[in-house]
C-alpha cells in the first residue's frame, strides 16, 4: 500500500499517532490507524459509505462480546 495519499481524519489529534487515516485505492478505500499505519483495512466505497450513513444516522451499534 505504499504510494497512497493517506488523509487524516478531521477529528484526529493533531500533535501524535492518534488517528485514522483513510486513501483512495484502485479498487476501494484502504483504512488504517496511525499508531499501527502497516495494518490496511480495505473495503469498497459502498460499503464504507454505508458505514458512515449507519454512523450519521445513530443505527443500531455492533459490541463486541
Amino acid at each position: 500500500m505504499s504510494g497512497l495519499h493517506w488523509v487524516k481524519s478531521s477529528f484526529s489529534d493533531e500533535g501524535g499517532n492518534n488517528c485514522v487515516e483513510l486513501a483512495s485505492t484502485e479498487s476501494g478505500i484502504a483504512l488504517r490507524e496511525s499508531e499501527c499505519p502497516a495494518e490496511v483495512l480495505t473495503t469498497r466505497p459502498v460499503t464504507f459509505g454505508a458505514l458512515l450513513q449507519s454512523v450519521k444516522t445513530g443505527a443500531p451499534r455492533f459490541h463486541a462480546e
